[in-house]
């Protein structure tokens, strides 16, 4: 487990956390003296009155004191509540108000956080009430105590879940799922005598893949991880890729807009002396994967030494404490073409060479199974589309305090993923989340399509594309209407031209011709924590009114939505996209 691992590690000199900063000058801690620091975490909060089972939220920046507040905790037999600290003033209330909905749902009695967070998180704290308030490390009393004896059936972890479709939930993980997670991910790199394995990350800490897939197996193997924090690969995104070159990084993952933030913002000259050809799993998941975008960052830093292979499609999710299916190591990614109208209409995978090019995520992982099935729960062949249904050793307990969802999640055993797709040659292949499907003239397509259609076009900010389809009042079927950020860099004619350049790219690529394109100001689409859109929260602030087009506002035929948009909204018909 994972305190067993803290100190097993803690006894070894080779492995450990490397943080590195903007300047790329890099900071050194051993598992040793990481130990050390928890301890006196451990002592502090078990002086304060935390108790085995007590849930303590951690909002730290990528950094040491994250590692000293999160192994302090489970040393103390607690669990940790990982939450992301703020990074866009401009929307603090909101960030606000949604931290104080994770407290109060996660049950936490403490929030321990930095002195920059702790200022913040007045309001959050006091509007959910943990009783113990917000305090800094430092101001814990400190005290010499030994670690709190936890059992493999103790919850270990509290993992918010991305909350694409709905608010984040409470994912409850024992100490056993995650050790189950992590004897998986670390057999797919065994060490040899010529390789030893590293990991370089930017991932945030309080999500399941940057936690669970990148520091639990480089603790429980004593190996090295080296670190940045997300908000400096989003300023400089060629700060992970020479990471991975200096550090000669065998092991990283991201999801699929980091690639293609790299294709575009990445220069030769930041690449100069880089060395890419240590990499051998580039981990491609946590969203959909983009065949064009795994292409185009291939072809791109072939020159120097990526390996094609080393593209790893991947699926995963927070109940399942991170993977499912993993792609074939060293094997390029697969991607097949499938019949539009058959995907759309009958929800069948036929193969086509013009169809739409969905990517393998791969098979199950060892443990796992996958089921797709119909709305009835009723098992479906090869070839035909149905929820993703998945049963393993890792899978949560549930959702802490919440019965019904979790009886919604778990049945007999088995997760329902929430996800779409299909089998074929025995690889998953996803096509969409079941509560996120377009469904135009009875007919279903998925959003991600129709987005990445559109994030070609001159003047669009990329991977800041929504889109989603309602049924106004009175109207004899569902519209399809089409978000998009336009670019800090987009010309004022751009500008203007986007909505028709849109509907043209849209329809060209997928048969299909947007009701309204909606160009927005650059930075105002709504994400998780994680970085991940929200659909539906897209149309429901567009639907009441509260998205502003970016000044002066680009003409739109909107005919009247706004007019109707609050009795629209209360007659969505959010049924069909239940399941």
């Amino acid at each position: 487990m994972i305190n067993d691992w803290l100190a097993v590690a803690g006894r070894h000199p080779e492995g450990g956390l490397r943080f590195v900063d903007r300047s790329e000058a890099a900071t050194w801690f051993g598992w040793g003296e990481v130990r050390e620091r928890a301890l006196a975490v451990c002592g502090g909060l078990l002086n304060l009155g935390i108790r085995k089972g007590d849930r303590v939220a951690l909002v730290f920046p990528t950094g040491i004191e994250f590692f000293e507040g999160f192994f302090g905790t489970l040393l103390a037999g607690a669990v940790p509540v990982p939450l992301y600290p703020p990074v866009r003033l401009g929307r603090m209330s909101e960030y606000l108000h949604r931290t104080a909905r994770m407290l109060e749902s996660s049950g936490a009695r403490l929030v321990l956080a930095d002195s920059r967070v702790r200022r913040i998180l007045g309001e959050a704290v006091a509007e959910a009430r943990p009783d113990l308030g917000c305090r800094m490390i430092g101001d814990l009393p400190a005290s010499a105590v030994e670690p709190v004896r936890v059992d493999p059936s103790d919850l270990g972890l509290i993992q918010l879940s991305s909350g694409t479709t709905a608010d984040p939930k409470p994912v409850a993980l024992s100490h056993r799922a995650i050790a189950a997670q992590v004897e998986i991910l670390s057999g797919f790199w065994p060490d040899t005598g010529e390789t030893r394995h590293s990991c370089v990350s930017w991932l945030p800490l309080y999500h399941d893949m940057g936690l669970i897939g990148c520091v639990f197996p480089a603790l429980a193997r004593d190996a090295t991880l080296t670190l940045l924090g997300p908000e400096l690969f989003v300023a400089r995104p060629a700060l992970w890729l020479r990471a991975l070159s200096r550090y000669r990084g065998t092991i990283s993952p991201a999801p699929n807009f980091a690639y293609s933030l790299c294709v575009t913002r990445v220069s030769d000259q930041e690449m100069e002396g880089a060395d890419l050809s240590a990499w051998r799993t580039a981990l491609n998941g946590a969203e959909p994967v983009a065949p064009s975008v795994l292409r185009a960052f291939r072809d791109r830093f072939a020159r120097w030494g990526f390996r094609p292979e080393a593209l790893t499609p991947v699926y995963g999710l927070s109940e399942a404490a991170l993977a499912v299916t993993f792609s074939d190591l060293g094997r390029p990614f697969c991607g097949r073409r499938f019949d539009r109208e058959a995907l759309a209409k009958d929800r069948a995978a036929l193969e086509t060479p013009d169809g739409r090019e969905i990517v393998s995520v791969g098979r199950p992982v060892p443990g796992f199974r996958l089921r797709i099935v119909d709305e009835a729960g009723r098992d479906l062949p090869e070839g035909r589309v149905g929820r993703v249904w998945a049963q393993g050793p890792s899978l949560m307990d549930g959702y802490l305090g919440d019965p019904q969802a979790t009886a919604r999640a778990l049945r007999d055993g088995w997760l329902d993923t929430g996800d779409l797709g299909f089998l074929q040659d025995g690889e998953l292949y996803l096509t969409g989340r079941a509560k996120e499907v377009i469904i135009l003239r009875g007919r279903n397509y998925a959003p991600d399509e129709i987005e990445r259609a559109a994030e070609g076009v001159p003047g669009v900010r990329t991977g800041c594309v929504v889109a989603a389809s309602w049924l106004p009042e009175d109207a004899p079927g569902e519209s399809l209407a089409l978000f998009v950020e336009s670019s800090r860099e987009a010309t004022a004619s751009e500008r203007e031209a986007l909505p028709e350049a849109c509907r043209e790219a849209v329809l060209g690529a997928t048969n299909l011709s947007p009701d309204q394109v909606v160009v927005l100001a650059p930075g105002t689409l709504p994400r998780t924590s994680s970085g991940k859109l929200r659909r539906g929260e897209t149309l429901r602030l567009y639907l009441a009114g509260e998205l502003t087009p970016p000044e002066p506002a680009t003409p739109l035929r909107l005919a009247g939505a706004m007019a109707r948009s609050s009795r629209a909204y209360a007659r969505m018909r959010w049924d069909r996209r239940e399941g």
